[in-house]
């Protein structure tokens, strides 16, 4: 969903921003006369898929992702996230309802937001999305790899024309394999 800030959302979820973090979970705060590195929230949940990592920036999902630094506050929000998480591992959700932060340009966010669009069990092409877009295949599949919340914006539905194409978490192909199977999505996938 689309909102009129062009931000995105999952369905009945806030928006969606997103914070480039690198492997460790830490910001830098302003202490009023020197900065220094906070702890983020971070929970981690093992699943079929492997064990992921959800942090939290300012009270929205900013990352999932595999073999984050678990660390800082186990907040109500990260709870609920590793909930869904569970119940999306177990068959029992098809749709994330999390408030989330993607922080990157107009165009990042409308990868994320036709992205969040495709259904459960559904696949779209690259160059279908870059169509609805107005961009090039290339650009959204760069788009698609740069995704920072993983599985919750569903960046394994997107394939390449001919097919499989690459996935930017452990296991890589494999991985994206096992989500589209978990899902029943491309009956190619038997």
């Amino acid at each position: 969903m689309t909102h009129k800030s062009g931000q995105i959302a999952t369905r009945g979820a806030g928006h969606i921003r997103a914070r480039a973090v690198g492997r460790a979970a830490a910001r830098l705060a302003d202490t009023g006369k020197h900065w220094h590195a906070v702890a983020m929230p971070v929970l981690s949940i093992d699943t079929q898929f492997g064990r992921v990592s959800v942090m939290e920036t300012d009270g929205a999902v900013t990352r999932l992702g595999w073999n984050l630094t678990a660390d800082g506050d186990k907040t109500a929000l990260l709870r609920e996230a590793a909930r869904q998480v569970a119940a999306y591992d177990a068959g029992e959700l098809e749709e994330f309802d999390l408030p989330l932060h993607v922080e990157g340009s107009d165009f990042q966010r409308a990868v994320c937001d036709a992205m969040t669009a495709i259904p459960f069990g559904h696949t779209r092409t690259y160059g279908e999305i870059a169509k609805d877009l107005g961009h090039p295949a290339q650009a959204v599949g760069q788009a698609c790899g740069a995704n920072p919340i993983a599985m919750i914006i569903p960046c394994h539905r997107v394939m390449g024309a001919k097919g499989l194409t690459g996935f930017s978490a452990p296991g890589g192909v494999e991985t994206k394999v096992a989500l589209l199977r978990h899902e029943k999505a491309g009956g190619f996938l038997i």
